[in-house]
């Protein structure tokens, strides 16, 4: 506990922050989205909240703790949106179709195959993956230069003095410097805010096991947050230098996903982009305290899940533009970081910026993300130089 306490800085809060911050805002919506299509009540909704804020949580908190390395884990974003677009499912049936799902990721992860298939993907392909997954957060934030210049400029002002200034509190320094301006315009709204339930309360579902749920939800629910998140998320561990257990986390995913299922923790996987925000420098000069990043973000989504409709409440007044400003800035380090790293083996250039374009493109086959199909476009390509080389 002492070192953990010493480990602290205000840098890994803020950064821990900024990733809840950006992990929620940008998704919750499908989450709400998933719960309407399946018939969800209010208790039931609220229920998700809490399950997917603890699940979150304590996977986060007892994986960075037991490691000591930055491991964040989050909800399956592409398995919601597959939830919401599903039709002709009740309630019980879903949930036992996330059982069936989180007992499958236990698996992937018990029996150590995942993870033999990652020790297969060059050190350039992985980070090439990052920095295309995270390129895209970096364009938004520009992006957003359209709709609040003012804002995005003040931050990114910000973001440079504080990298020249006090590096290790520049992200802090952006963040205080948008939530300035956000209040100086008055753009801190609760306007349309539903205040009736500030807690969310758990709500047990009976699951029903059925062959159609089984075959058309569990099984795409396993194969997108495997090849759609759990991909990414350990390419970005690994990217940034960290040797996390992944046989042992995928499992600790997958037994959580079981566990919470009945009361909507319907996928957890590793995470990815949020997980790069507490991986970076911005996070802490030190690599060996950058834990502590994934510690506190574990807190605050513990926070969420506990008073989940004040969380949301006070994330929703956020103007979208703060979000974005402040993840692509938060960003740019391990982005810039990551292209260096796919880059730098000429031997492997062709694979990572073809992954790279891939990732960057944000195309969806079968269900299945870009990150997949980027992974596969650069495994492709490095069989094919190295035929090539044995064939000279």
């Amino acid at each position: 506990m002492k070192r953990l306490m010493q480990d602290f800085s205000p840098s890994t809060v803020v950064a821990g922050f900024v990733a809840v911050l950006v992990g929620y805002t940008s998704s919750v919506a499908i989450i709400f989205q998933a719960t309407v299509a399946l018939g969800a009540t209010a208790a039931q909704t609220a229920s998700w909240l809490w399950a997917l804020g603890l699940g979150m949580g304590l996977t986060s908190l007892a994986l960075s703790l037991w490691t000591r390395q930055p491991v964040l884990t989050a909800w399956s974003t592409p398995g919601a949106a597959l939830l919401a677009s599903t039709s002709g499912l009740d309630m019980p049936e879903a949930i036992g179709a996330f059982i069936v799902c989180g007992l499958l990721i236990t698996w992937a992860g018990a029996s150590g195959w995942f993870e033999k298939l990652m020790d297969r993907i060059p050190v350039a392909i992985a980070s090439a993956l990052l920095a295309g997954v995270l390129a895209r957060f970096g364009l938004d934030a520009v992006a957003s230069a359209k709709t609040a210049p003012g804002l995005v400029l003040a931050m990114a002002l910000a973001y440079l003095l504080g990298r020249r200034l006090w590096p290790r509190y520049a992200v802090p320094g952006v963040l205080l410097a948008g939530v300035a301006y956000v209040l100086g315009e008055g753009r801190l709204s609760f306007a349309g805010v539903d205040t009736s339930q500030l807690f969310a309360l758990p709500a047990w579902t009976a699951p029903a096991f059925t062959w159609h749920a089984a075959i058309g939800v569990a099984l795409p629910l396993f194969i997108v947050t495997m090849a759609s998140q759990n991909l990414p998320g350990v390419a970005a561990q690994r990217a940034s230098g960290y040797a996390t257990p992944v046989s042992a986390s995928i499992a600790v995913t997958g037994a959580t996903t079981t566990l919470l299922a009945p009361f909507g923790g319907y996928a957890f996987n590793l995470a990815a982009i949020t997980a790069a925000i507490c991986m970076g420098r911005e996070a802490h000069e030190d690599p060996a305290r950058r834990y502590t990043a994934a510690v506190a973000a574990g807190l605050f989504y513990v926070l969420l899940g506990l008073a989940g409709g004040a969380v949301a409440i006070l994330l929703s007044a956020f103007p979208r533009e703060l979000v974005a400003g402040i993840a692509g800035l938060a960003l740019l380090g391990t982005i810039a970081g990551a292209m260096a790293a796919a880059l730098k083996d000429e031997s492997h250039r062709d694979a990572a910026i073809l992954t790279f374009l891939v990732c960057l493109s944000g195309i969806t086959v079968f269900g299945i993300g870009a990150a997949f199909w980027g992974v596969l476009a650069g495994g492709i390509a490095t069989l094919v130089a190295g035929w090539r080389r044995q064939g000279n």
